[in-house]
């Protein structure tokens, strides 16, 4: 690609400690020659910050803070505007200006938006929303004016088809650039992040969609997407850094990692989805059991990780479940080392919420550790239950505990899970090999206009 023209990638948040498959894509971007600049909507604070983070070169614009007026004051359309209006007008003249005609189309494009959201009851706040991702919009074409031939961008790129996206296709119509987004989990499956037709006109516009699952890829056509403009690309672990411990001898995964009691590991961000409590329970039916082992659970500490110590501790489970912060994935990878079994029992919330193939099951098997998880979404697409790994049920604590008790009483099965595990990384989930495919569709894409 002409290092001259710039891909322009728009993030919720720049280097989100959850988010490393997005941190390693940009990392392997860059180094294929691909040049970047990143729009992120916050500045994130208090986040462990991985050794990829340091690879990646792109200048990073901030965008302007959207303030949310206090319910005290009045917390009414106007009251939002008079609170957000000025601090966008100068960037506002500055899109007008140079974009008249598109100025007006794209925000009526927007208002629409906002009164569709109020005609299906969604309230003020669809309108509001509807205004912020207009004027997140605007801060970025003024960004792009000010790079001017310096490194000019050619191309847009969303990561997650909700907020990111509709503002990459505001400043795609401000500016006639082409734009092009990654679809990855709840932000297809959850109507109120997409409400009405808005994923399909997203995709619709978009000059292609990328999501990291063939389930995902299946349901984005069914929702009547265009086959051909819609690629599944899985996202993949960087294989150099997650491989095999060169202490590992010859017995294999899970005989040289074993601690006594054997420990049970999992990872994850502390969300409903992820189906933390479904471990717990199956923890405490193991101890019913007479079975010695030990749970570590590594994650964010949000609200939720305190509904889960509550359990833990409601249960008498304090010394078998252990509730870690999250860490660097290079300190990450000694924790992976330790463990016996990964398990990761996802589920589908009420809301659609779910999970596409968690990266954290990838690392696992990349490192030979063999793994169990739930049928749900695209995690079959990696686990095949018996011969790449354990699947069971989701939200059947029972069936998770029974299958953890047979696993740990038989090290050479998970032996066997383990190795075709990784053969399964090696053959699909390499992402250096895979962000090529990525690389090839904005280099097609990002020279056209």
């Amino acid at each position: 690609m002409d290092r001259n023209r710039t891909i322009g990638y728009l993030l919720k948040g720049f280097g989100r400690t959850s988010e490393t498959f997005i941190s390693t894509e940009m990392a392997l971007l860059e180094e294929a020659g691909v040049q970047l600049h990143v729009f992120s909507f916050l500045r994130l604070e208090g986040q462990a910050a991985h050794g990829v983070h340091q690879r990646i070169r792109a200048e990073v614009t901030y965008l302007p803070e959207v303030i949310t007026p206090s319910r005290e004051g009045g917390g009414g359309l106007v009251a939002w505007w008079r609170a957000n209006g000025p601090g966008f007008a100068a960037i506002r003249r500055t899109v007008f200006r140079r974009h008249p005609w598109r100025y007006v189309q794209t925000l009526l494009a927007a208002l629409r938006l906002g009164l569709s959201g109020l005609q299906r009851g969604e309230g003020r706040a669809a309108m509001q929303t509807s205004l912020k991702e207009f004027l997140q919009a605007c801060a970025i074409v003024e960004a792009i004016l000010d790079r001017g031939e310096d490194g000019p961008i050619r191309h847009l790129h969303a990561h997650f088809a909700h907020t990111a996206t509709t503002v990459a296709m505001h400043a795609a119509s401000l500016t006639g650039l082409p734009f092009s987004f990654t679809a990855h989990a709840k932000d297809i499956y959850r109507v109120d992040m997409n409400p009405g037709d808005l994923l399909l006109r997203k995709m619709a516009a978009a000059r292609f969609t990328v999501t990291c699952t063939e389930t995902n890829r299946s349901h984005l056509i069914g929702l009547g997407g265009d086959p051909a403009k819609i690629h599944r690309i899985y996202h993949g672990v960087d294989l150099t850094l997650f491989r095999e411990s060169p202490a590992e001898t010859d017995q294999g995964p899970g005989v040289t990692r074993e601690e006594a009691p054997p420990l049970v590991l999992s990872v994850g961000r502390f969300v409903e989805k992820k189906g933390f409590p479904d471990l717990v329970e199956a923890m405490q039916l193991l101890r019913e059991a007479g079975v010695d082992c030990r749970a570590l659970i590594v994650g964010g500490l949000t609200p939720h990780a305190e509904v889960v110590r509550a359990q833990i501790e409601a249960a008498g489970l304090d010394e078998i479940v252990t509730l870690q912060h999250a860490v660097p994935q290079e300190e990450l990878r000694t924790i992976y080392e330790r463990a016996s079994l990964f398990v990761l029992p996802c589920v589908i919330t009420d809301d659609g919420d779910r999970d596409g193939i968690p990266n954290v099951l990838v690392e696992a098997l990349a490192l030979g550790i063999p793994v169990l998880s739930t049928r749900i979404s695209g995690i079959p697409e990696l686990i095949e239950d018996g011969v790449t790994g354990r699947l069971v049920a989701p939200g059947d604590p029972a069936s998770l505990a029974q299958a953890i008790e047979d696993l740990l009483q038989n090290p050479a099965e998970r032996h066997r899970l383990a190795e075709a595990g990784r053969e399964r990384v090696d053959d699909l989930f390499d992402a250096s090999r895979n962000v090529r495919a990525l690389q090839r569709l904005l280099e097609d894409h990002g020279t056209q206009r």
